[in-house]
């Protein structure tokens, strides 16, 4: 018993040495996945020391490069007031979903900021031709109600300059112009705005102001995402190569005018045309008397980026009128005015689920893209 109690006794201690051992390298592997970050400015606590930042270690803001455009600002103003200020150069484009919902973070961080050295850049990088237009980006910029300077990179210019790759997308810089933050998409909004109040900091410390950022953050709602949700549907030949669609079994076919019918069965996240359409490379055109757009989607809120030339489209869900419950912003009595190159907000339930959304168009409807929230 006495020899056995010892073995026991030996082999509970090598267990406890080799799962020491294991730990311990674990935890250096670990310490691999997250080189430098212990020296990253970003990782310190937002109102640590400031001072003690090296911003030569990250890289200077590219200039904006082939603009066409300025909307709130001018060529001179813009150059002027970008001088020694923390700068966020927010990449959108005016039809983008995910754009527009992250406006009104933009916009509460502009009026909360602007005094304290914040300037907000809006890049105005076009997915589509019309929104090439400038006098359709003032639409906008109105319609949002943007303060900020905007400019317009209609070809991509400043985008390929940041090396960028998504809309929405934010850079900030810290006063000296060098990048110190890069976010994709929507979210992390509470994050962003820490990185702001931090670089305004560190700001006033280096020029010697007696300024300091708001420690609170701005409390807003987030767009809630759905797991099921349905994607971005393109109606564009090229805008749908290898991520088409289209449910006809007449499929695409480049710059002419095909006659679609409704095949007996719909597959839900594919889209199916009834008329006459023509096919464009970013968009489709109805050319007959009446057409239809039927889509059975997931998703909570449906919106159409859409043209033409004051065109009533009849929306139908489910087969039905939509109810006011589920009527999106810019539908009346079952209805969306068509008079304007933008996305119009059809349908927003209070639940997301599966449904059956039905366009009855006119001729002269172009049809851009389906997107949901």
């Amino acid at each position: 018993m006495t020899n056995m109690k010892k073995e026991i006794k030996n082999a509970i201690i090598a267990g406890i040495v080799v799962i020491c051992a294991i730990a311990g390298i674990a935890t250096y592997f670990m310490s691999l996945d997250k080189p430098g970050l212990e020296n990253s400015s970003l990782a310190q606590p937002i109102f640590g020391n400031t001072s003690q930042v090296d911003e030569s270690q990250y890289p200077l803001a590219p200039d904006l490069v082939g603009i066409s455009g300025y909307v709130n600002t001018t060529p001179d103003a813009l150059k002027s007031s970008m001088k020694n200020e923390v700068v966020l150069y927010d990449f959108w484009t005016y039809s983008c979903i995910n754009c527009l919902r992250t406006l009104p973070y933009l916009e509460e961080w502009n009026t909360k900021y602007a005094d304290k050295g914040l300037l907000i850049v809006g890049v105005h990088s076009p997915e589509f031709e019309f929104e090439k237009d400038i006098n359709n980006v003032k639409m906008a910029v109105q319609k949002y109600n943007i303060t900020y300077p905007v400019v317009l990179d209609s070809d991509h210019a400043t985008w390929d300059a940041f090396g960028n790759n998504y809309w929405p997308a934010e850079y900030i810089t810290d006063y000296l112009g060098h990048i110190r933050h890069e976010h994709f998409g929507e979210g992390d909004y509470d994050q962003t705005e820490k990185v702001i109040q931090q670089l305004l900091n560190q700001r006033a410390h280096a020029l010697g102001l007696n300024v300091n950022a708001n420690m609170s953050l701005v409390n807003l709602q987030p767009h809630e995402f759905s797991d099921q949700q349905t994607p971005e549907l393109y109606f564009g030949y090229d805008f749908a190569t290898g991520r088409s669609f289209l449910g006809n079994q007449e499929g695409f076919h480049p710059n002419l005018t095909v006659t679609y019918t409704l095949p007996s069965t719909l597959q839900q996240n594919y889209f199916y045309l009834d008329g006459d359409w023509q096919n464009l490379d970013d968009s489709m055109k109805l050319i007959s008397d009446s057409g239809k757009v039927v889509l059975p989607y997931y998703a909570k809120d449906v919106n159409i980026v859409a043209a033409g030339p004051n065109v009533g489209v009849q929306v139908l869900l489910d087969g039905n009128p939509v109810v006011a419950s589920d009527a999106g912003g810019d539908l009346q009595n079952s209805t969306v005015n068509v008079s304007e190159n933008r996305l119009y907000n059809v349908i927003s339930s209070q639940q997301a689920g599966p449904h059956v959304i039905t366009l009855i168009a006119k001729p002269g409807f172009q049809i851009y893209t389906f997107t949901f929230g």
